[in-house]
């Protein structure tokens, strides 16, 4: 019988963020960005160690706030032209003992710790070398002006009928650190290797923080304690009594 694989956490802090200044300490509902990643690793129960990952020591502080672990990577590794597949790799090399690494954003914190475990049991269920988070969409969609799941030139389709896209969310993403690292020495990447797939989060974990407009709307569902969200009645206006 196959021994239970060592699963990692990593849990990227990159210091110097373009679009949102330290955007992993900024602060929501009176916690930083970052902890909602921790929080949802650590409810997941799927790691043997979650490890933040980041460029600057600011964020042991963090770690040992959160209790859990810290590595500091190279400054060469925290600029805004750094690859994710350069970060991963070094992340990789560091910690051998992981057979398996999994990139937990911060840019996701409404994802629950939950969804994290379905991601990471289907990860292993389906025998995977590699999987990215997706968003499952019904929408008319384009790219470099072409039509990608509808025709131009026939009657406009109804969103039902449409074929899905999966626009890429990043929450998570994970990989068999042998795979990962055979094609990023013979490729130079290796963010999707071997037998890949996607997996679609919710609704929720795909609202992802890149701006200020983000931050604010997401510490405004927090704040109001979006998990009872499932439990609120749709109510209608008293017009419906005449249908």
């Amino acid at each position: 019988m196959p021994s239970k694989p060592i699963i990692y956490a990593m849990i990227p802090a990159r210091i110097g963020s373009t679009r949102l200044k330290m955007k992993n300490l900024a602060l929501i509902n009176g916690k930083p960005l970052i902890y909602y990643a921790i929080q949802a690793a650590k409810e997941s129960g799927v790691f043997d160690k979650i490890i933040i990952n980041s460029d600057h020591k600011v964020f042991s502080e963090i770690a040992d706030r959160y209790n859990v672990g810290f590595y500091l990577r190279s400054k060469k590794l925290g600029s805004s032209t750094t690859k994710s597949d350069d970060v991963v790799a070094d992340f990789m090399r560091e910690h051998p003992q992981a057979d398996i690494v999994t990139w937990v954003n911060p840019t996701s914190p409404l994802q629950p710790g939950s969804e994290v475990s379905q991601i990471i049991n289907y990860f292993l269920f389906k025998k995977l070398d590699s999987l990215i988070t997706v968003e499952t969409k019904q929408v008319h969609t384009i790219c470099d002006g072409k039509p990608v799941n509808y025709a131009q030139n026939e009657i406009f389709s109804q969103t039902q009928d449409l074929t899905p896209v999966n626009p890429f969310v990043y929450s998570v993403m994970m990989w068999r650190t042998s795979c990962f690292l055979k094609d990023f020495v013979k490729n130079g990447h290796a963010m999707i290797c071997g037998k890949f797939d996607v997996y679609p989060v919710s609704k929720m974990t795909a609202l992802i923080i890149k701006t200020v407009e983000d931050l604010k709307m997401v510490n405004l569902i927090i704040r109001m304690n979006y998990e009872n969200l499932a439990e609120e009645k749709i109510t209608y206006d008293e017009l419906i009594k005449f249908i």
